[in-house]
């Protein structure tokens, strides 16, 4: 009886090429974006249930406070690589014409951060 030859698997494929790594970090992130969602669910919990002083006493703990400085730039990655990806997903014609990457990427950036200093601008005024 003979067995089957099985080369040994290699744990950090992803680590050969930079489109590999990218692509697992940005996997990855969905983690801290999952943890981003979560955390929002909690505040407006606290909001509802009047217990907004017990949720601004944990959210202010300084682990509670590195998780979200790290969930931040998680999700900040995950939102530029998959703004970078549309234009691989969506194909743009106008006329026959197809848009070039750049514009496509170009526009959801500025719109992302459009959006981003518009909700900025509400959050931070003064009241």
């Amino acid at each position: 009886m003979t067995t089957a030859y099985r080369p040994r698997r290699d744990n950090l494929w992803f680590a050969r090429t930079r489109n590999y790594t990218i692509f697992v970090l940005r996997e990855l992130t969905s983690v801290f974006v999952a943890w981003s969602i979560v955390f929002l669910l909690m505040f407006l919990d606290a909001v509802i249930s009047g217990s907004l002083p017990a949720f601004a006493a944990l959210a202010g703990q300084p682990w509670m406070i590195a998780i979200n400085v790290v969930a931040l730039a998680a999700t900040c990655f995950h939102a530029i690589t998959f703004l970078n990806l549309a234009p691989k997903a969506t194909v743009v014609r106008l006329d026959g014409w197809r848009v070039p990457a750049w514009m496509i990427q170009g526009g959801n950036h500025s719109l992302w951060l459009l959006i981003s200093a518009v909700i900025a601008y509400f959050v931070l005024r003064s009241p």
